[in-house]
């Protein structure tokens, strides 16, 4: 299955100056295993995965929900890839 997928330079406005962070706009429907070995493909320091908000969060005026890998783990909250995930999904 094909994913929307970017790579955006995070803290910079120049092409290849800023941190850059893997972002799969739709990652509805991988589990985490697959998660982790696109984000070892990757090989940037993070890659985040946009997931539909939960019911409750949804509720509460979420628009969309988070997960941040590194090629080996899973983080429970990143700076940069938060906001670097932001910029692509608003864009």
């Amino acid at each position: 299955m094909r994913r929307r997928f970017a790579q955006v330079d995070v803290f910079t406005d120049r092409r290849y100056h800023g941190n850059p962070v893997a972002v799969v706009l739709d990652g509805d429907g991988l589990s985490d295993e697959d998660m982790q070995r696109f984000a070892t493909w990757t090989n940037l320091s993070e890659t985040t995965f946009v997931l539909k908000p939960t019911t409750q969060a949804h509720e509460a005026g979420a628009h969309y929900r988070l997960r941040i890998f590194t090629p080996t783990e899973e983080l429970p909250f990143a700076g940069h890839p938060m906001l670097g995930t932001c910029h692509a999904w608003l864009h």
